[in-house]
Parts: structure tokens; C-alpha cells; sequence
């Protein structure tokens, strides 16, 4: 797909450099319907608040936007919008890291879990207003032992087989609940057996249908599953889910939505600066909602007080 912008000519050159204190606008082609309209939108209301003509720069299939991010950061740029989904959030603030530079989230994808554990509104209008003139907010990150960066959730098991049998197309025409049917599916799988460290500790050897690693604790529609996750409190919270029937499901969910939770054989919550997790198979690992290569664990780091993100302002959040 390729817009007419001043960020790329007709003949598909690469857009400019931005030059000292402009805003850079990351798109995710496949997420942004029209790219040209959608860098209107970003310039009338940056008119309006006084601010630089905006510079679009998509994102392309071998860079998902931290590269694009980082080139932004080191050219000057003073804000960085991201319209996409967790995975194009994820990208850019990997790139944005440690430079200081704000990213303003414009949500686009099925889940945008990051943007709603921080209360930034859904409306794309709303959503801009906040990136433009919303507070300033330093969050951690996790890493993983190679350098990826997570801002949500890195897991391992039924949540990364979930993802990876949500059909595609139920994705793009249901959004979240499309995923349920990955999860119905995920079900014919057993239960895997791990092996948890936490911060060098003594191992902890577990029967679990997932691990979750987080830096927030909000899932999809809303399910609460670490109740204590902050993504600025310097640790990584873990939920090791073990239900063993339907009815353990049920009662998962009932709590998450109420957010009553009462840890048991069914849920167990911790938390940690470093977090090994060791499966006794090659399971199947996500961040952020983006299946990464399977493999037989990770081992997740924070990343303490990482990037820069713009929130509502406090006194916004009290009317709402």
C-alpha cells in the first residue's frame, strides 16, 4: 500500500530524515487503512496546537518499527506517534528506548493492550489528543536474554499456541474474540511442566498451562490477571495458569473480570527483577502478541524505567 505523503514520492523513495524536533508518525501499513488521510488528520491537529508538520514513515515486513524509531530518535525528532498494533508499539519503543524521546500511541490493532492498561482512549481523535498533549510517562520494559524488548507480556504455552491458531481471518473480522477459537483449540493440548527462577532463587518446578511474564496486567476485554503489575514499579510480574477443567476456566475468567483474585492451584502469582522459565518441551512464545520461534523457555529482564509514553493528564482521567 503506498499514500502520497510528504513522507514518500510517488516513486516509493524512502521519506527524509527528519530534521531536529519534528514528529514523526510510525504507520503499520497493514493495520492503517489510508495512510495519507491518516497523516492528515496528524497535521490539521498538530496545526492547530502550533506544532511541526508531522513526517509519516510506515513500516515495511522486515523492520516492524524499531528501526524507524530509532533513526527518528537520532535525527531530533521530539515525539514519535505510533499507529498500529502491540506489535508496532512494541517495535518502536525497543527503538525508543533510553533516548528520551515521548511515544504517543494512536491504537490500531485487535488488542492494543498496552495503550488500554494506560488508559489511553480507543477513539483514534481521542487518542491523538492525548498523544500530543498528554503527560509524560517513563515505563519499563522487559528484555529477553537476546535484547527483545516486551511492553506487555512475554508468555509460553496456551497463550502463544492461542495466538498462533486464532484464524486470520476471524482476526480481521471479530478482532479479540477471534482468538477464543485458538483457545478451544489450545485445549486439546496437555498441561507442560516448567521450571521457574526467580531473581537466581531456587527453581520451582510447576505443572501449568501458561507462564506469563508481564509488565502491565490487563488482557483482552478487559481480564485482570496481575493484579499488582505497574509498568513503572522496576519488576516483572508472573502467573503461572494451571486450570484443570472447565470449571477452573470459568472461575479464572469470573475473577478476572471482577478482579477479585484468590490465588490457588488454578493461578499462582509472583514476581521478580529476573524471571527463568524452563519447559521440559518445545513449546510454542510470544511477546506482545507476536509469536516469536518456539522454543523451551525464555528468560525475561527489566528493564527499569525505559521509555517515555504519553498518558492522559491525571485531571483527564478523573472525568472519565
Amino acid at each position: 500500500m503506498t499514500a502520497t505523503t510528504p513522507a514518500a514520492d510517488a516513486a516509493g523513495a524512502a521519506p527524509p530524515m527528519p530534521s531536529t524536533g519534528d514528529t514523526v508518525v510510525i504507520a503499520n501499513p497493514t493495520k492503517v487503512d489510508d495512510m495519507g488521510a491518516l497523516l492528515s488528520r496528524v497535521a490539521a491537529r498538530s496545526a492547530e496546537l502550533g506544532r511541526p508538520v508531522p513526517r509519516l514513515v510506515p513500516t515495511t515486513p522486515e523492520d516492524p518499527g524499531e528501526g524507524q524509531a530509532r533513526d527518528a530518535a537520532r535525527a531530533g525528532a521530539a515525539l514519535v506517534l505510533v499507529a498500529g498494533g502491540d506489535g508496532t508499539v512494541r517495535a518502536a519503543a525497543q527503538g525508543l528506548a533510553h533516548t528520551g524521546v515521548p511515544l504517543g500511541i494512536i491504537p490500531q490493532g485487535t488488542g492494543n493492550l498496552l495503550a488500554r492498561n494506560l488508559d489511553i482512549p480507543q477513539d483514534e481523535g481521542d487518542a491523538l489528543d492525548v498523544a500530543l498533549t498528554g503527560a509524560d510517562r517513563t515505563i519499563d520494559l522487559g528484555r529477553l536474554e537476546d535484547g527483545t524488548a516486551f511492553a506487555v507480556m512475554a508468555g509460553t504455552g496456551f497463550d502463544a499456541r492461542m495466538m498462533r491458531d486464532a484464524p486470520e481471518g476471524l482476526k480481521h473480522a471479530l478482532g479479540w474474540p477471534a482468538y477464543l477459537v485458538g483457545g478451544a483449540r489450545g485445549l486439546r493440548h496437555s498441561r507442560m511442566r516448567v521450571t521457574v527462577r526467580l531473581d537466581g532463587d531456587a527453581p520451582q518446578r510447576r505443572t501449568v498451562r501458561t507462564v506469563l511474564v508481564g509488565n502491565v496486567g490487563r488482557l483482552q476485554g478487559g481480564l485482570q490477571l496481575l493484579p499488582d503489575a505497574t509498568p513503572d514499579d522496576g519488576r516483572l510480574d508472573v502467573a503461572l495458569v494451571a486450570p484443570r477443567s472447565a470449571r477452573d476456566w470459568v472461575v479464572l475468567v469470573a475473577r478476572g473480570v471482577t478482579r477479585r483474585h484468590k490465588p490457588d492451584r488454578r493461578l499462582e502469582l509472583l514476581s521478580a527483577k529476573r524471571v527463568e522459565v524452563t519447559t521440559r518441551r518445545v513449546e510454542p512464545r510470544q511477546v506482545d502478541g507476536d509469536l516469536i520461534d518456539d522454543g523451551r523457555g525464555f528468560v525475561a529482564e527489566i528493564d527499569p524505567a525505559a521509555v517515555v509514553v504519553r498518558v492522559p493528564h491525571p485531571e483527564t482521567e478523573e472525568t472519565r
